[in-house]
């Protein structure tokens, strides 16, 4: 060899097997904790539009709306836990990624309607 270079230099490295230890759990446990708090906001939300007086159409599709978002941020929470009982969960994807935020972004500024809302 010249220079002293091995013949695997340049060659990639398989990965070695993971030992997961308790970062698939925490990560898990984070999920549970972000779903609790979606929970949380969706309820409190929806309580806001629909207890105070009878609600109009703005207030019926927001709740809806509310509704949706947090299904859709429930279902792909799931997906995301189950993906973390493998010995390496694959990468989240851009559009799951993509969904996750419009999860995220759609119910505040729901929320900012419902505070913007007269009475």
């Amino acid at each position: 060899m010249a220079g002293g270079a091995r013949p695997d230099a340049g060659a990639p490295r398989p990965a070695p097997d993971r030992d997961p230890g308790l970062q698939p759990e925490r990560t898990r446990l984070a999920w549970r904790r972000t779903t609790l708090s979606a929970t949380a906001m969706a309820v409190l939300a929806g309580r806001q539009l629909l207890g105070s007086r009878a609600p109009g159409a703005v207030e019926v599709v927001l709740v809806v709306l509310m509704g949706l978002f947090w299904l859709a941020f429930v279902a792909l929470a799931h997906r995301r836990m189950q993906a973390m009982t493998t010995g390496r969960p694959p990468g989240l994807p851009p559009r799951t990624a993509l969904l996750l935020v419009g999860c995220t972004l759609a119910p505040a500024l729901c929320g900012g309607v419902i505070l913007m809302r007269p009475g």
